[in-house]
């Protein structure tokens, strides 16, 4: 019948062709991945924030001497490992920018040798705590210096492992100048990573 026909374009035809749920609202301007890892770095800092809380409890209210007397920090080599992983953000810079120029060489090895830095990084801190002289049982001290600094290593751990994931993806291949969120996100990560452990070595090894 002439009726039964429905112009192609038409809203049956448009509702014929739609398959699966509509498309999710929006309702902010940034997109779900950078929402998603602003959100966790928010709760990540809450989280540091708490360990910050109770090493200044013990030193301004509880007026206990930092470190506690009788050991000391290695604060030279947690120099040298902040040096390590303040040179890693502008690596991961580096590898952004190639991957938003199109440039696959910079970007591979921007990856690799973030991923490398922090690697290097996280064995200085792994051998600090060997050759320290102190245990986190030993005092309230001890507690909250292996908690801050190995709530760090922590985050490193997992920023090497989106590393590693984003360096294995690059070198298949699999980003491009309009597609590269697999770049950004963990570099959001890492950038925070570093600029986390500045605050800790100022608060812990310096002040």
């Amino acid at each position: 019948m002439e009726s039964a026909s429905i112009a192609p374009g038409g809203h049956a035809a448009e509702h014929a062709e739609h398959h699966g749920p509509p498309a999710a609202n929006q309702s902010s301007r940034l997109e779900s991945q950078f929402l998603g890892m602003l959100l966790f770095i928010i709760s990540e800092v809450m989280l540091f924030g708490a360990f910050f809380a109770a090493y200044f409890f013990i030193r301004v209210v509880g007026e206990a001497d930092w470190p506690a007397k009788g050991e000391e920090l290695p604060v030279a080599v947690a120099g040298v490992n902040t040096a390590i992983l303040i040179s890693s953000s502008f690596t991961m810079h580096w590898a952004l920018e190639g991957a938003r120029n199109g440039n696959r060489r910079a970007l591979r090895a921007g990856l690799f040798t973030t991923m490398m830095l922090g690697l290097t990084f996280l064995s200085i801190q792994i051998n600090e705590y060997v050759n320290i002289g102190f245990a986190p049982a030993d005092n309230a001290q001890g507690s909250i210096f292996y908690g801050l600094t190995g709530l760090h290593g922590a985050h490193v751990f997992v920023g090497l492992t989106l590393l590693t994931f984003a360096t294995i993806r690059a070198f298949r291949g699999h980003f491009s100048i309009k597609e590269h969120r697999g770049v950004e996100v963990p570099g959001i990560y890492w950038h925070f990573v570093d600029v986390m452990w500045i605050v800790v070595y100022t608060t812990i090894y310096v002040l």
